[in-house]
């Protein structure tokens, strides 16, 4: 299984949006393991969106669509 998710940053107001097989590491490694990268400028994230997916390629599609404009449009209404 994958998982696609998106992490808000509610002390910066920031979006993230990825996809993982593993979401509890990936998690993890987003708010206290890695030394390095984007996400770690905006610690703490929360878990905002998940969706599960059976393949890669299905995750990654949709991944790719949550990043769009319209895909934006979407994460922005869940903080509303």
């Amino acid at each position: 299984m994958y998982t696609v998710y998106v992490l808000h940053s509610l002390v910066y107001d920031k979006i993230y949006i990825g996809y993982t097989g593993n979401l509890a590491n990936r998690l993890l490694s987003h708010n206290e393991l890695s030394t390095k990268g984007w996400t770690v400028r905006y610690r703490p994230w929360d878990l905002l969106y998940q969706e599960e997916y059976t393949s890669k390629e299905e995750a990654l599609r949709r991944e790719r669509e949550l990043k769009s404009a319209q895909g934006r449009v979407f994460i922005r209404g869940l903080l509303v």
